[in-house]
């Protein structure tokens, strides 16, 4: 396995891969059996695989979140290199925003709605990542997991908007046992709040409408951001302490 954080160093790489299948699955670091899945999909479908690590910053509207993001990046890279992945790429902030910000790529609709709604910036910030590392890497085939449903289908836009040579795959929510999807974040929540977060999905693929299901949430302990339906799909974010939780189900 080779670790890159070169911009230049990475391009080069990737160049010398012309004629081979690339599987990329870009990653905060932090790695649970989520992104493990995806991985193992992609080695399933292409003959080589890229990971990336970055926390992106312009994706965070809370400096708090940021800050306690958890980062493991020795524990991340004993994972990736047991299950063989062929290139992890690590830039640093300064080298994939040479702009430092000013070029971005945004959406003016759905990217407002559900999580948009109330965290100012957001999706810009994951679209424009999301858009630079496509760029960087030049994958066959790009994995996201449905847990992020909402972003999944902004990057799945993106990339037929600017026609771009990539074909975006999506895999289920990895959960677990008691529901709860898997998420870096999970491991902030005090063992009382852990016990307690499976009541959210439950609760998600309950019969009671949108509004019983937050004000319920609330009144157990939760603080809802919103839950709403849309199309079939019933989407959710709350708080449990300090801990933001989404989750979407079929209904």
């Amino acid at each position: 396995m080779k670790n890159i954080s070169d911009i230049k160093e990475i391009k080069e790489t990737i160049s010398k891969l012309k004629d081979e299948t690339i599987g990329f699955v870009p990653t905060m670091g932090a790695l649970h059996q989520g992104h493990i899945s995806l991985i193992e999909k992609a080695k399933d479908e292409n003959k080589i695989v890229v990971v990336s690590i970055f926390i992106n910053p312009t994706q965070f509207d809370n400096k708090n979140d940021l800050e306690n993001y958890p980062s493991t990046l020795e524990d991340d890279f004993n994972i990736l290199e047991k299950l063989d992945v062929d290139l992890v790429v690590t830039p640093n902030y300064e080298d994939l925003y040479p702009d430092k910000f000013r070029y971005k790529v945004e959406e003016n609709s759905f990217s407002k709605e559900l999580c948009g709604s109330t965290r100012n910036g957001h999706f810009t910030g994951v679209l424009t990542v999301v858009m630079k590392l496509l760029n960087l890497v030049n994958p066959t085939k790009a994995y996201f997991g449905e847990k992020d449903r909402q972003q999944l289908l902004l990057i799945k836009e993106m990339v037929d908007a600017f026609f771009l040579d990539v074909e975006i795959i999506s895999a289920p929510t990895i959960r677990e046992s008691d529901g709860l999807a898997m998420s870096s974040r999970n491991v902030r929540l005090t063992k009382e709040e852990r016990e307690n977060a499976s009541l959210f999905p439950n609760l998600l693929k309950s019969n009671k409408t949108d509004d019983e299901i937050a004000a319920e949430l609330n009144k157990i302990g939760f603080k809802t951001d919103y839950i709403e339906t849309l199309d079939g799909i019933r989407f959710g974010a709350t708080f449990l302490g300090n801990v933001r939780l989404i989750d979407n189900v079929k209904i």
